[in-house]
């Protein structure tokens, strides 16, 4: 199978990557582990006593992450297209959230347990042309705030990853909306040349 330029150059830069390096040494499922741990360092998102749900989950790094930070009875929910190798404490659903059954699933799952934070770390499968990559991904930040407005509990928090671009600006104003607080975040662990960044929004009105 022949690689692209681009891929080779992605595959090399991940080989050589310090957080893919770090996240072998620690026994993560992936890098995105740092992107997690920076923000949770700085903002303090995951506190025992919260019920979360992690949306786009696959490989399960942040679950993973997020797991032993909290309460042994408390409810971590990871979903994913994806299969994700089984973690202690998670309740994996596996499936396309916006199909009803799915998102019944979840909240049966939940049975009645109030929802802190949803967190997404979902991002299309790049395709290198920004007028459909830029689409598809304000598309799964979208997708990821409908779930929010429809578990949250009042002041929870939501974290989700977008890509700076068009109707990014517009997305953004529609969390401030319904948020106390809303902050953007690029943690170290972004590749620089990426323009991805994380919204991080407290206080659900």
């Amino acid at each position: 199978m022949a690689h692209s330029k681009s891929s080779n150059r992605w595959l090399q830069e991940h080989a050589q990557d310090e957080y893919v390096k770090l996240a072998q040494a620690q026994g993560y499922r992936s890098r995105a582990v740092f992107k997690l741990k920076e923000i949770q360092e700085k903002d303090n998102i995951i506190k025992p006593g919260m019920n979360i749900i992690d949306l786009g989950a696959a490989p399960g790094g942040w679950s993973q992450f997020a797991k032993p930070l909290l309460n042994k009875k408390n409810k971590l929910i990871a979903l994913d297209i994806l299969p994700i190798e089984p973690i202690n404490g998670v309740d994996f659903i596996q499936g396309d959230f916006r199909e009803e059954q799915v998102f019944s699933q979840l909240l049966s799952t939940l049975d009645g347990a109030a929802v802190d934070l949803v967190m997404s770390d979902m991002a299309p499968n790049m395709s290198g042309n920004k007028g459909v990559d830029q689409p598809s991904a304000m598309y799964l930040g979208e997708l990821a705030l409908d779930t929010a407005k429809a578990v949250l509990t009042k002041n929870g928090t939501f974290l989700v990853k977008v890509f700076q671009g068009e109707g990014f600006e517009a997305f953004h104003q529609e969390v401030r909306q319904l948020f106390s607080t809303v902050h953007i975040r690029k943690p170290k662990a972004s590749r620089p040349r990426s323009n991805e960044v994380y919204i991080l929004a407290k206080g659900f009105k």
